[in-house]
């Protein structure tokens, strides 16, 4: 669906075919006058158009055309529905930042037939099923909602697979000049793994959709704020319910007994060991012969079984309240959300405290950018130098911990701002701004710099800074670091630069392998562990590939780049700047970030060490959380197996504690939409 990392739309043209060429954006539908116009927004401004329309003999039809941050969307479709309602024909044409969009669909001869980027495949078609494709404009999931809501208790069956459902959770009166009408929000499961928030019209056609970026009708495109604050109280509603069914509160304390203990700050593993915890706080740490357990206690045995601080994902957008229960299956208990809508991160925050959410631990930074074409979905946005301070005092008045600028804003604005934050106690960090390198930022005083391109980018030709907001903070990189020199003076003045100055990097490696490294149609060994247990819709975006490759380039070209990148966290580790390990994903994706650490040459305990103790220290809350010591916050993750010869083993969670509440792994993935547990 819309709105979702791994979900796209659906899509249509005629019936199917063979593999079609790349139509080219001047060759794409035209609009006609009379096409419903939906805006594409977010608060950060305007990043596109769609059109949807009827032709003459039934075809639905749309085209879209959006720009996100550079990554850019031109496609179009058209399909006609078989006498039960559902596609009988779609095609999808264009250009998506994976490449060419080509995807068709037919049903003839008693079978459906598909074929997508990333796969192809046939089933013989009897009962009514709706296919859901990979991509296409707004316009496909129209149609996906408005058939699903007109069918018998508002369920429908799904291809390639899966049972999508629909329930009405709220309503609001939007206005347009004189005009209103009451729209309903309707909650969709079974495409995502978690429900997805569609709004339609009294008649049950679509109306639009926002989730962050919105695609809302041209006339209506001012309700954004409003539909968004019905549609996250809405929602909210639901919170308490999973709290109650999913949190334990010991009534005694608790004994892990006879585990194998990863000590974060020695970077190190003890057998035999036993933690004791009560009222929320751990009480005794040490070897299971001569560690008391109280009469009473709650005991839990560890034997082949490893307990770990609970872990962090520090580079987590949150998207919405499921993205805790998710986060905290796998062992999560602390999260730096480095730019968010900051109204929903206070939101959340105020309900996790009221225990009406079950949440992991939320370290934000209000994200700050400036205004441009390329301007951050959610960021705030400064016009000014005063307007920018105006901006970060206003984050830590709402309790934020850090400042992340971004690629518009006005570098001449960074030194006075870094100076107000630092004054403040504020954590500073982000991408750098088009047109300086990452060393300029870093003198002015940067504390973290994010993501590993930004590293790379001393090294990069002069003629990427100026437009390195757009598209070429991800083709530089991938074009020009092939041939770079790791040990060249660049690269090394920034690497030792950080070193000494103590400068944290969140390289986000899963982010980066995962646009460099596959193809079309390739598995992720980000996602590898969990196919088979999401909706096929979502395990098929798992294998959406890395960015287009430009022409005079190849995908080994690509696949160079990232192992300098690899290279080049070995030469930041060695050189001892500080790592912490963040995704920048869809929030399953942490213990594969471990895992390219330890090829980087990172131990198991120091790679573990990036996703506990040296998080904590970079938020300043190591006095309380990121390792199992006496007096700190119980945060607790017990997994199956030992982390320190096989890291992977971090995915089977057996046991999550947070703040002393005892979580049950299993009951939390299926409350994310999880059928069962990772490989």
């Amino acid at each position: 669906m819309k709105g979702m990392d791994y979900l796209a739309g659906a899509a249509l043209l005629t019936a199917l075919a063979p593999a079609l060429a790349q139509v080219p954006t001047a060759e794409l539908l035209k609009p006609p006058p009379d096409a419903r116009h939906f805006i594409i927004e977010s608060p950060g401004g305007k990043h596109g158009d769609s059109w949807s329309w009827v032709g003459a003999d039934g075809t639905r039809m749309g085209r879209e055309s959006m720009n996100l941050r550079g990554q850019v969307w031109e496609n179009d479709y058209a399909g006609k529905a078989g006498t039960d309602g559902a596609p009988a024909s779609m095609t999808i044409r264009g250009v998506t930042p994976q490449g060419d969009a080509a995807e068709t669909f037919a049903i003839a001869g008693g079978s459906a037939r598909w074929k997508s980027p990333v796969d192809a495949g046939s089933t013989p078609y009897g009962a009514p099923a709706f296919y859901t494709p990979l991509g296409g404009p707004i316009d496909t999931n129209a149609w996906f909602l408005e058939h699903l809501l007109a069918s018998p208790h508002q369920s429908m069956a799904l291809l390639p697979g899966g049972q999508a459902r629909a329930v009405k959770l709220a309503n609001v009166e939007v206005s347009s000049g004189s005009a209103s009408q009451t729209v309903d929000l309707w909650l969709i499961s079974g495409i995502n793994n978690t429900p997805t928030p569609i709004w339609a019209d009294a008649n049950g056609k679509f109306f639009g959709l926002t989730m962050g970026i919105a695609w809302l009708p041209e006339a209506y495109a001012g309700e954004q704020q409003k539909m968004e604050k019905v549609q996250a109280a809405a929602m909210a509603a639901q919170a308490p319910v999973l709290y109650k069914e999913l949190v334990n509160i010991p009534s005694a304390p608790v004994a892990f007994v006879n585990v194998r203990m990863f000590d974060a700050e020695g970077m190190r593993f003890t057998a035999g060991q036993t933690v004791m915890v009560d009222k929320g706080l751990i009480t005794a740490v040490g070897p299971a012969g001569q560690t008391k357990v109280p009469a009473g206690a709650q005991v839990i045995d560890g034997r082949g079984k490893t307990l770990l601080p609970g872990l962090w994902d520090c580079h987590m957008h949150v998207g919405d309240d499921y993205t805790g229960v998710q986060e905290l299956s796998l062992g999560v208990t602390s999260v730096r959300d480095p730019g968010n809508d900051d109204l929903h991160t206070i939101d959340r925050r105020t309900r996790a405290a009221a225990g009406q959410l079950l949440f992991p631990h939320v370290y934000p930074s209000s994200l700050i950018d400036g205004r441009g074409p390329y301007t951050a979905q959610v960021a705030n946005v400064a016009t000014s130098q005063a307007e920018a301070i105006a901006l970060i005092d206003k984050a830590k008045d709402n309790g934020f911990t850090g400042i992340k600028f971004y690629g518009t804003f006005d570098p001449t604005w960074l030194p006075a701002s870094i100076v107000e934050a630092h004054k403040l106690g504020l954590h500073v960090h982000g991408h750098i701004p088009a047109g300086i390198r990452p060393m300029e930022a870093i003198n002015d005083g940067y504390d973290e710099v994010t993501h590993i391109n930004w590293i790379m980018m001393p090294a990069m030709p002069a003629s990427v800074l100026p437009v390195s907001n757009g598209i070429m903070r991800f083709e530089g990189p991938g074009r020009y670091a092939k041939d770079v020199d790791l040990d060249g003076e660049a690269l090394s003045l920034i690497v030792n630069t950080m070193a000494a100055k103590h400068i944290y990097s969140d390289p986000t490696m899963v982010a980066f392998e995962s646009l460099y490294v596959p193809e079309n149609g390739d598995l992720s060994p980000s996602y590898a562990p969990f196919v088979g247990t999401l909706p096929p819709t979502v395990e098929r975006g798992f294998r959406s590939g890395g960015f287009a490759v430009p022409k005079d380039l190849t995908r080994a070209d690509y696949r160079a780049s990232w192992a300098k990148m690899v290279g080049l966290l070995t030469k930041m580790h060695k050189a001892q700047v500080p790592i912490v390990a963040g995704t920048d994903g869809s929030g399953i994706e942490i213990v594969h970030e471990l895992e390219i650490y330890e090829e980087a040459g990172f131990s198991a305990g120091e790679a573990i060490a990036a996703a506990t103790i040296v998080p904590a220290r970079l938020v300043g809350q190591d006095k309380h959380t990121g390792s199992i010591k006496v007096g700190k916050t119980a945060d607790l993750v017990l997994v199956e197996g030992d982390p320190s010869s096989q890291i992977g083993v971090l995915r089977q969670t057996r046991v999550v504690m947070l703040d002393g509440k005892l979580l049950d792994p299993d009951a939390l993935r299926a409350a994310a939409g999880f059928s069962g547990r990772p490989h």
